[in-house]
């Protein structure tokens, strides 16, 4: 008996500290992943009458009944699932009145504070939406909060559910209020060790913590320790060609490797096919970290051939950072970090090459290739083409990197012509 009530104890510290940090964080809503998020806080007092409030927030709280949901689990590998999961349930299961939101809590200027949930708009108050909302929350895994305005609609409250016993019950309710927007975008804090990763550790480290659920990392881990004995580049020079699909790489790289006589790698390497759709399913946190270490085992094969002859690599560490920030962060053009942010570092720990071109060409020409193609499209690909805002963040986020930074070359020209222009990069760059 004296066990059971410890355990109640411990879990009623628990959850009034979570509460506590709960309501200092700042909240995001994303209406459209083009435009800036709407901010909003939480008060124990009722906020001023004349605070004044954005059209996009009077959207956000405007009518019928609002929820919030998080994955709050201090297991990082089971929060990224359940939010992944949660995503799954909640398109399926929500009844077709509510409008489904990404909504982010943080506490700003705070890294690694961010967590993922979602904000639901019940414009027709369906009890069915309440219902299977509380029925989530009975897992223990998830964070629920119900939105309710006064009676004139001019004050909005969260209220924080739990569950005791059988029931879902209120705990504590806040105001809400209008808050600042930050000076970056609250994705920002969370991009460093778990969207890009910057050391072989921090990477590993992730998928040994995937073990259990995930059988097939400790296959992709023994090949990791296998490549780790040798990860220095010999005296020949290793060239990267990086760009969006349909830019030329596979047409450039082949002339490279015939004329330089040398050795062609691609990133990810052959080696980890088997198991890229397995990883492909999992969130961000999993994916992205399989893929860091595939850059690792890259560098191992870069390190033996580069010993021999020089080496044209077909994708690298670029484009794993790029996609995955133009990936994680929200909002214009201008939400992606600063020039000179450290997510643009190269890890101090893998290979670095001797020379990075960027191919890039006109929109209209990689459609026109694409089609020529006839292949089936990749998910970040149809994303690609969909998306030009998309676009133009990956791009961007290329230009960003640096040490080794790219040199951007435009490929719109002849095969013959960029080839050219290539080869004469590579003979002031790497004395060839």
């Amino acid at each position: 008996m004296s066990i059971r009530l410890n355990c109640l104890s411990n879990m009623a510290r628990r959850l009034n500290c979570n509460f506590s940090q709960w309501s200092s964080r700042v909240f995001a809503a994303e209406f459209d992943s083009r435009c800036d998020p709407v901010y909003f806080a939480l008060s124990a007092q009722t906020p001023a009458a004349d605070e004044k409030q954005s059209l996009l927030f009077q959207k956000l709280f405007s009518q019928g009944k609002a929820y919030s949901i998080h994955a709050i689990t201090d297991d990082r590998i089971q929060r990224a699932r359940s939010y992944s999961d949660l995503q799954d349930k909640l398109v399926s299961a929500l009844p077709k009145s509510c409008n489904l939101l990404q909504l982010i809590a943080f506490h700003p200027n705070v890294n690694n504070s961010l967590v993922k949930g979602f904000f639901i708009q019940d414009a027709l108050n369906n009890a069915e939406t309440e219902n299977m909302l509380k029925d989530l929350v009975k897992s223990e895994e998830f964070h629920l909060c119900t939105y309710v305005s006064s009676e004139d609609g001019t004050l909005w409250q969260q209220c924080v559910w739990s569950q005791r016993g059988k029931e879902c019950t209120d705990v504590t309710k806040h105001y809400i209020t209008v808050a600042a927007k930050p000076e970056y975008h609250p994705s920002l804090l969370n991009i460093i060790n778990t969207v890009v990763f910057y050391s072989f550790e921090d990477a590993y480290r992730v998928l040994q913590e995937c073990k259990e659920c995930i059988p097939e990392s400790k296959e992709v881990l023994e090949l990791a320790d296998q490549c780790l004995k040798n990860s220095t580049k010999g005296r020949f020079p290793v060239i990267v060609i990086e760009g969006l699909d349909a830019t030329g790489k596979t047409t450039l790289t082949q002339s490279l490797q015939e004329i330089l006589r040398g050795a062609l790698l691609r990133s990810p390497p052959g080696c980890l096919s088997q198991w890229r759709a397995r990883f492909d399913a999992e969130p961000p946190l999993i994916r992205r970290a399989f893929y860091a270490l595939g850059n690792y085992i890259s560098a191992c094969d870069i390190a033996r051939e580069s010993a021999k002859s020089p080496v044209i690599v077909d994708r690298y560490w670029h484009s794993t950072a790029a996609y995955a920030i133009a990936t994680e962060v929200g909002g214009a053009l201008e939400s992606l970090p600063s020039s000179h942010s450290e997510v643009y570092r190269w890890p101090r720990d893998l290979l670095t090459p001797d020379l990075v071109v960027l191919l890039t060409v006109r929109p209209e020409e990689r459609a026109r290739r694409l089609r020529a193609r006839g292949v089936e499209k990749t998910r970040e690909e149809a994303e690609l083409e969909a998306n030009n805002l998309f676009r133009q963040k990956v791009e961007e986020a290329y230009r960003r990197i640096q040490d080794p930074a790219c040199v951007v070359i435009d490929a719109s020209p002849s095969k013959e012509e960029v080839l050219s222009e290539v080869l004469l990069l590579i003979q002031k760059h790497c004395n060839l």
